[in-house]
């Protein structure tokens, strides 16, 4: 099958045609005819496999092709993305694809100033590309018109409620046309439970677009774990880059503070190197990012959130410096190799107090990672043996154990108020929500949603380890630790 095949205009098979494509990915070839059919969709497929673009034709198409409309300032299609990188790439995509269609499209998001968005706004869009956040500001003063929305994108569902946006997104969706006057697709990595019931409190009889089994991970990704001891990680990880000669080589980190002192330490090893995270302004974020793709910068490290929505079709090597506490997220981090066709290698630097979250990895994989024990990096043996003793179907005990009895006393679902009394953080949106400058979506969100130190006890499933008041005898349950930790890993990754 070709993209001549699908039924799209010729100004958008030019285009597509001059982006080097001639045929379309699986996710591409089931979707795009179900966009075009006019059905709401729900679709998940493997990063890198041109899920963006098969939402992005089909809108395209419809919105040109479609009766002709009344020209007014109202958006006409609305893209909703959980981070500000992930926005950037679905708007490049808008108009590269569109250069040919007298079609109006926007980015908005937070981190910049509000007011070039809004004289964008004020001079029509046809497709707008947001986060929630600043979409939020944007209605809030009356600068953008949603009532003639006829189709709503959530890409990157998932990440979106692991960050605490569903309230925003049900305040956005009030002030769209009702379901049944609008198209809806949601498009993401991988499906949780919890998405699927999000989808049907929004979709009508959707089309069910699901190219790969859930939580998989591509194929064409290499997949080394090296048992290395935490001190010496960096060490190893500099030597590994040297001796490889890598070029282009993306760190995660679990945390902000944790990118950036390791972006300074392999800086002082003589590797260029740069940080990318929630904390940095979006000027930063943009410079360490062009110089990661144009080569300047030999290693980019990134948390979570700020990686969602790289797009680097020739990155060789993704390195795990410390393994997610939400196993999903390792799908999504070695999905940033391996795109568009090409073979890719995920390394994973794992201490024996990592062996917790390896395991939980293991689990949603369902497949157990080839181990490397490094010479003269290996942690202590007493580790290695938990590990040797948990792949035989034991679990692990000691720090692992520490950390799942921590996750209890944080909080279940992460539906409870955080310490301040309202779940938002002052250090999240500070000065920059209050004159709707400088709003940053994925910080405010990532550093405030969900559970702060306190919880509020009254709304929490589990919320104490063993609480009878929260409705659940055992806090520490799978279900409620994993929504607690998905939330926990946003805040301090953002």
């Amino acid at each position: 099958m070709s993209f001549d095949d699908l039924g799209l205009s010729a100004e958008l098979l030019r285009a597509v045609h001059a982006q080097g494509y001639s045929e379309p990915t699986p996710i591409q070839a089931q979707a795009i005819p179900a966009v075009l059919e006019g059905r709401d969709v729900m679709g998940a497929a493997q990063t890198g496999t041109g899920k963006t673009a098969g939402f992005t034709l089909p809108i395209l198409h419809r919105l040109y092709c479609g009766p002709e409309k009344i020209r007014t300032r109202g958006v006409r299609a609305l893209v909703l993305t959980p981070t500000r990188e992930l926005a950037a790439q679905v708007a490049d995509c808008m108009r590269a694809y569109g250069k040919h269609l007298p079609l109006r499209s926007a980015v908005i998001f937070g981190g910049v100033k509000i007011n070039p968005q809004i004289a964008a706004l004020r001079r029509g869009v046809d497709v707008l590309v947001a986060t929630p956040g600043r979409l939020l500001d944007h209605l809030s003063q009356g600068t953008v018109d949603l009532s003639k929305v006829e189709v709503l994108v959530l890409d990157e569902a998932d990440r979106m409620l692991d960050m605490g946006f569903i309230r925003d997104i049900r305040k956005v969706i009030a002030a769209l046309p009702p379901a049944s006057e609008r198209q809806t697709l949601l498009f993401s990595a991988t499906f949780s439970n919890e998405i699927r019931k999000l989808a049907t409190g929004l979709l009508e009889n959707p089309a069910i677009v699901e190219v790969a089994a859930q939580n998989a991970t591509a194929d064409r990704v290499r997949q080394t774990i090296h048992l290395v001891e935490k001190s010496r990680k960096r060490e190893f990880l500099s030597q590994m880059i040297g001796r490889g000669d890598w070029r282009q080589v993306l760190v995660f980190t679990r945390t902000k503070h944790g990118a950036n002192k390791l972006a300074t330490q392999l800086e002082k090893d003589g590797l260029a190197s740069a940080a990318i995270h929630g904390n940095k302004s979006q000027g930063a974020r943009t410079r360490a990012l062009k110089g990661f793709k144009s080569g300047d910068v030999r290693v980019l490290v990134a948390t979570d959130i700020a990686a969602r929505g790289l797009d680097i079709s020739a990155l060789p090597h993704v390195v795990n410096y410390e393994l997610p506490n939400v196993p999903e997220d390792y799908v999504h981090r070695i999905g940033r190799t391996a795109r568009a066709g090409r073979e890719g290698e995920a390394i994973s630097l794992v201490d024996g107090e990592e062996i917790g979250y390896l395991r939980d990895i293991e689990r949603l994989l369902r497949q157990s990672l080839p181990r490397t024990a490094v010479e003269d990096y290996t942690p202590p043996q007493s580790l290695v043996d938990a590990d040797a003793r948990t792949s035989s179907g034991k679990r692990a005990t000691g720090k692992p154990g520490q950390r799942h009895l921590e996750r209890s006393r944080n909080g279940g679902k992460g539906h409870g108020a955080s310490a301040n009394g309202n779940g938002r953080s002052n250090s999240g949106q500070g000065q920059d929500s209050r004159n709707g400058n400088r709003r940053s979506d994925d910080t405010r969100s990532a550093d405030s949603r969900g559970n702060g130190n306190r919880s509020n006890g009254a709304r929490n499933n589990g919320a104490r380890h063993g609480g009878p008041r929260n409705g659940g005898a055992n806090g520490g349950n799978n279900g409620n630790r994993r929504g607690r930790d998905r939330q926990h890993a946003a805040r301090a990754a953002a």
